[in-house]
């Protein structure tokens, strides 16, 4: 990275630039860029869509590989490669396999604008276009928002969620005294963070205005808590919102749609649960459950969340077990749609809700194995 920048003293490039000389993701040529600044071995300008420019540490940054400093960015920049001297246009690689998240769990690309979906999602915060995620619960938006960006922070929402936690507000410190705690906002827009408002339709309109500031031209919002601090957002700012249209309570304002540009419509990767090996007679069911909610005619259907919960459940207590848990989470006046489906798709006599059953009938102690009741009864006095 820093090579080409010194190569190229009198050019201002972009992170899209940058990407397609190098032949490396707009995720990773994004962090080492910003690294890079932090450094002060680049100089960064504009504010939608950053150009980056060598100044007087570049050259000398070309010569050894870049390490980002522990705690100054929750992903690490790709090494810059010195030896490299000359640039040629090269297509952006597709990202296609399996990406782990930040908590372990992997996470499996899908195309999206005839790129990877995370990799669309990195020119799209490349571009400042904040982005609306949208599609039933399990679906997997939390999933390609945290596999897309390492630095990411997050907003559970519901209609309890006040401006105070997504801007923060005075809590009491050990010593009694109140301090101002910052929300994840505003420490968002102070580290040049990804930020993902999940079910923000949940959310009160008056609360997600607060954020409205943040997402325009102006790029900051004020404090009006904490002395009406006025916060600014630092380069690399992003956010992206997640909506579930089927939950009640959910609330799609013309305030919230217009404030994201693009909308992508998530839904269930039934090839996926397949190459996961789960098991085909239970994704067939849900294939066809799915159908159903297309038509109108079904208000709900298994996701890829469901179908790893079945496949979870099946290893630890059978088959049949696991049936009933998948009919169980059906909603109330779903439950007998999925039970016909199931039964009719897997070949099993009629299933039910996972319940308890009766009371087992008392038994003698367990004893160790080995053991014989005869140590362990009264002795006769």
């Amino acid at each position: 990275m820093a090579r080409l920048l010194a190569d190229r003293p009198a050019d201002a490039l972009t992170i899209g630039d940058m990407a397609r000389q190098l032949g490396h993701s707009h995720g990773a040529v994004r962090n080492a860029a910003l690294t890079l600044v932090r450094r002060g071995e680049a100089d960064q300008s504009g504010a939608g869509q950053p150009e980056f420019r060598a100044n007087a540490k570049t050259a000398a940054a070309a010569q050894t590989a870049v390490i980002s400093p522990p705690g100054t960015h929750s992903s690490r920049p790709q090494a810059a490669t010195a030896a490299r001297t000359t640039y040629t246009a090269a297509a952006t690689p597709r990202q296609t396999g399996p990406i782990r998240r930040a908590g372990g769990q992997l996470y499996h690309p899908r195309e999206l604008a005839d790129l990877p979906d995370v990799e669309a999602l990195n020119r799209l915060r490349d571009a400042d276009v904040p982005v609306l995620l949208y599609g039933p619960p399990g679906t997997g938006k939390t999933s390609l928002v945290e596999a897309a960006f390492p630095d990411l922070l997050t907003v559970a929402g519901d209609g309890d969620t006040t401006v105070g936690d997504l801007i923060g507000e005075y809590t009491q410190d050990d010593a009694g005294a109140y301090v101002f705690q910052y929300g994840p906002l505003v420490t968002a827009m102070t580290e040049g963070r990804a930020l993902l408002i999940d079910d923000a339709t949940l959310i009160s309109p008056k609360v997600l205005a607060a954020l409205y500031p943040a997402m325009d031209g102006r790029r900051q919002i004020q404090v009006k808590a904490h002395k009406g601090e006025t916060i600014k957002a630092e380069p690399g700012f992003y956010v992206v919102a997640g909506h579930n249209p089927g939950v009640h309570g959910a609330v799609m304002t013309e305030a919230l749609s217009s404030r994201f540009s693009v909308q992508i419509q998530i839904g269930t990767d039934y090839d996926l649960a397949l190459a996961l090996r789960i098991d085909p007679r239970v994704v067939r069911v849900a294939r066809h459950l799915a159908h159903q909610v297309e038509l109108g005619e079904l208000g709900w259907a298994p996701q890829l969340r469901e179908l790893l919960s079945y496949q979870k459940t099946e290893a630890v207590l059978g088959t049949k077990a696991a049936l009933a848990n998948l009919v169980g989470i059906a909603p109330e006046e779903d439950r007998d749609a999925v039970a016909d489906a199931v039964t009719k798709t897997v070949g099993v006599k009629k299933i039910a809700p996972l319940t308890l059953g009766k009371q087992l009938p008392a038994t003698a102690a367990r004893l160790p194995p080995g053991s014989t009741g005869s140590a362990h009864r009264s002795r006769p006095r």
